[in-house]
This record gives structure tokens, sequence and C-alpha cells, in this order.
């Protein structure tokens, strides 16, 4: 992700409501896969990190985009933002980004 998208990411995120919100036990496996499911199906979220999570939200933003295969947008004080494309239907698309065409081989016009 070059700086360009990632500032129209940013963007995009000033708008989100807060999908997910991790408290005291931390990174689970269970709220990992609700990650998982959430970033799959919206592309990009913001988590929240409550106050009695004593981990580093930095950290947590690292490990969760590790162990997910997204990106990390931003981590603003206690808020997460991450990214991860939807190869099939993705809904988010970048200024200047075209879809590929489906154009017949052989010839370019």
């Amino acid at each position: 992700m070059n700086t360009k998208e990632r500032a129209y990411l940013k963007g995009l995120a000033m708008n989100l409501d807060i999908v997910l919100s991790l408290g005291k036990s931390s990174l689970t496996p269970e709220f990992t896969q609700a990650v998982n499911e959430a970033i799959t199906k919206r592309e990009l979220i913001k988590i929240n990190v409550l106050k009695n999570c004593m981990d580093d939200p930095r950290v947590l933003a690292d490990t969760l985009a590790e162990r997910t295969h997204s990106e990390v947008v931003q981590v603003i004080g206690r808020k997460i933002v991450l990214f991860k494309r939807n190869q099939e239907k993705s809904k988010i698309e970048f200024p200047g980004e075209t879809k590929k065409k489906n154009r017949p081989a052989g010839r370019d016009i």
C-alpha cells in the first residue's frame, strides 16, 4: 500500500463507526476470528482498545494485521484501523484506479 492509498483510507476511516472493542482479555482466538470475519465483509474496519486492556495498541494492531493478513492503516490513541482488500468483490476503489477490462488477446487498441 502506498502513501496515497493510505491517506485515502484514513479519510474513509474518519467516518467509520467502531466495529469491535478490545477489552482486558486482549487478543483471544475468538476476537481474532471476529476481526477476520468483519474485515472480510467490510474491507476497512475500526477497532477500539478499551482502557482496561493493558497492551500497547500499536503492538495489538501489528499482531492483528499479521494474523488476519491485513494492513494497518493507522493507530491513533486507542483506535486501530485495518484494511484488507476483498479479492472477489472489492467495495473500496482508490482514486485513479481503473478496473481491469477483459480485452481479447492479441491486439492492443
